[in-house]
């Protein structure tokens, strides 16, 4: 018997840390952008998507919790 994947989802919990390199202003504006910029490419990639949170650390870092398709699979049971 032949097993066959019918819908899958992944729950990801994704941190954007500061980047050490440059001043912490411009590593919280950098941080930001890179979410921005992750949150685009979901859209022009068409990827099925929903964020459930996101939190911005003390330290200006930002904690993503996203559910999001996997592979081209069918989402109907994740996204209603």
């Amino acid at each position: 018997m032949i097993k066959r994947i019918q819908s899958a989802c992944l729950l990801q919990t994704i941190l954007f840390p500061l980047k050490e390199d440059i001043g912490h202003e411009a590593a919280v504006q950098a941080v930001k952008e890179e979410v921005a910029h992750y949150k685009a490419q979901l859209i022009q990639r068409h990827i099925k998507h929903q964020i459930l949170d996101e939190t911005e650390q003390p330290d200006g870092s930002i904690i993503l919790h996203i559910k999001k398709q996997y592979n081209q699979y069918s989402t109907d049971e994740y996204f209603h």
